[in-house]
Parts: C-alpha cells; structure tokens; sequence
C-alpha cells in the first residue's frame, strides 16, 4: 500500500520512512529519482539555495545532490550541508569522472557517489546502503554514550558515597582510638550527625534500587484508570524530603479531577520527585503549594514551592541526566540528578507535558500537564 505525503506526515516519527532530498536542476532527473524512491518521503530542490531552505526546515536522512547546477554546485551544498549537520549522509550525482571533482567531494566528507546517466537499479541500491551505514553510525553513536553515561553514574555514585562513608569511618576510628568519653556531649553531637549520615547511605541504597528499576522499565504503558489526587496525597505522605522540612507548610488544593487513563507506577514515581524536590529546595521554613485543575481538554498539575529557585541558564538542564542544581555551591547536593530526567520522560510517554518555571531567590513551579481521555 502507496501512504499518500499526508498519510506520512501524521504517522509517529518513529515509524516514518527515511526522508531523501534530491537536488538537481533538470527536473525530470528530479522525478525520475524521485519515482524510484518512492517508498522514501522525498523532497525536491532545484538549486543549492532551495535546497538549504528544505533541508533548514527538515533535516533529511539523506541528501542527494548534482555537481553542477546554476548559482552553485554540488560541493559547495555539500560543505553547507556538513556544515549545518557533521553527521548527515550526502551522495553525488556527477556525469564528470575528473579526479579532481572526486577528491574535493572526499575531501568534504561526501559519503557516495553515482555517475550520470543514473542507472536506477543503482540508485536505488546506493540509497539503501548509504542510509544502512547511517543506522550503523547511529546505533553506534548510542552505545558509545550510553557507555559515557554508565562511566559518569559510576563516577558519580563513587562521589556520593564517599563523603558519608568518609565521616562514618573517622567517627569510628576516633571510637576505637578512645578520643570519646561516652557522656561527652562532642560524642553525642557527633553521633547524631554519624546516624544522619547512615540514613542517608541506606536511603541513597533505597534510590540506586528505584533508578534501577525505572531504567529496566521501558516498554509499554501498563493503563488504568487513576485518580491524580490520590497519587499526589501518596507521594506526599512517601516523602522524606518533606519529613526532613517540618518547617515547610504546604498546601494542598484539593480539586475534583476525572479519573485518567495512567501508568500508575510511572506517573506516581513522576510526582514523586516532583514533590520530593519542592522540599528539598526549600529553606527550613517556607511553602510548598500543589494544585490541580482541568482546562483546555488536559489536567495541568502544579507544584510550586517558595525555596531558592533556579537560574535562567539552568531551567533547561535540570531535565538533563545527572545535572543537579547547587544552589550554595558546596558540592554536596544530595541526590544522583537522575529524577526530573525519568519524570519528564514519563509524562511524554503519556502524551504530556512537563515544564518548569523558577525565579531565583522565590522558588519554583514545576507544571505536568495531562489530556484528558474517555473511560
């Protein structure tokens, strides 16, 4: 079955064929290419120019341009092309077999060529195989940074660990060296701290397992009828980081909420570090403000709290894997920065939407966004 472009267009990107761009100044080379590829979404350009603009607004898959055209040639497009997009995948249609032509498309990283006059057989063979090393590359390309990002919570695991370990150590060394006296009030003070930071290690433990668990739990959405509220009520009563801030009130506007259509486990773990950060953000004393409402067809969900806020240049990153904000510049942010990542990417997988808004010094709204669905 022939999917007209309209049919294409709204088919999830993820199941779109490539997209080829072929450039050519003779337009019936143009349609000749194009009827070849047709199982492809193809795009036309007549000039380098046009073809900049079309490749401007979608990056295609492949590019597949002539040497020589009226206003500037193949080899230039090229060097533009690479320019815009190092790892885009360019062929050469030329009817010139001059050395010199071949060297200078090399020399711009040009990925293949045809010779004119075009065996269509061949093009075709050449599209698919220069759009299977593209696949390659990227495949490639992820394994290698989902190595880095191992390396990286590796490291960052180490660094976390090691200042509570480091503390509980000293403290027992300084036990087993008798610098104590058990009624010492130093000894008690320094216990209480030691204790703090075995908590912190097991729940550190706690969260290593539930990152564990999230990152192993890709697949489909497992839908049931939920009602938002009595998540955001669980996530809050979970909360330690709202126990360790009992100086934080919060207020919560409870408001009649539809029941949706949600992964119950994803969309709670979402709120979870949603809320968890409110407090964790906030000074010893302050407010934390959770409310929700329908409107426009979504539920929208808003936590805000009145804590110390985030940078302009920093908005963007925390949704970022293992970007922690640190807003006293100690080094110490507790926490592995893995939490907004997964939320965000749960909440995409529902179709909606998380977005934060942050003013430094006067805290921050983190808004989730929700449609509304028939059940």
């Amino acid at each position: 079955m022939t999917l007209t472009h309209r049919q294409l267009r709204n088919q999830p990107v993820s199941q779109q064929p490539p997209s080829v761009l072929i450039v050519d100044d003779e337009r019936v080379i143009c349609d000749l290419c194009a009827r070849v590829l047709s199982e492809y979404r193809v795009s036309i350009a007549g000039s380098c120019d046009e073809a900049l603009r079309v490749y401007e607004q979608e990056q295609s898959d492949l590019v597949i341009t002539d040497v020589m055209m009226p206003g500037g040639d193949g080899i230039q497009l090229l060097r533009q092309i690479k320019t815009m997009d190092p790892h885009a995948t360019v062929i050469i249609m030329t009817g010139f077999a001059e050395k010199e032509i071949i060297l200078n498309a090399l020399k711009e990283d040009a990925d293949d060529f045809i010779s004119k006059p075009i065996q269509l057989l061949q093009l075709k063979t050449t599209v698919q195989k220069a759009l299977g090393r593209k696949r390659l590359k990227q495949e490639l390309a992820t394994l290698k940074q989902l190595d880095r990002l191992k390396s990286n919570f590796l490291s960052l695991i180490s660094h976390k660990l090691r200042t509570p370990i480091t503390s509980i150590s000293l403290f027992l060394q300084n036990i087993q060296r008798g610098v104590y006296e058990p009624d010492d009030a130093f000894f008690i003070q320094n216990a209480k701290l030691i204790n703090e930071e075995a908590t912190y290690l097991s729940r550190m433990v706690d969260d290593l397992l539930v990152f564990s668990q999230v990152m192993e739990g890709g697949g489909a959405l497992q839908l049931e009828p939920c009602d938002l509220n009595l998540l955001v009520f669980g996530a809050m009563q979970a909360s330690q980081e709202a126990i360790r801030k009992p100086g934080v009130t919060t207020d919560f506007h409870e408001t009649q909420l539809p029941l949706l259509l949600l992964d119950r486990s994803k969309i709670a773990f979402a709120l979870q570090q949603v809320i968890d950060n409110a407090y964790k953000f906030s000074d010893e004393t302050g407010l934390v403000t959770i409310s929700g409402r329908v409107e426009n067809g979504y539920v929208v969900l808003s936590v805000s709290d009145t804590g110390s806020g985030i940078p302009d240049g920093e908005i963007h990153k925390v949704v970022e894997k293992f970007y922690q904000v640190d807003p006293d510049n100690t080094g110490q942010v507790r926490g592995f920065g893995l939490g907004l990542f997964y939320a965000r990417d749960f909440v995409l997988q529902h179709n909606g939407k998380l977005s934060i808004a942050s003013e430094v010094g006067k805290g921050t709204t983190v808004t989730i966004t929700l449609p509304l669905q028939s059940i």
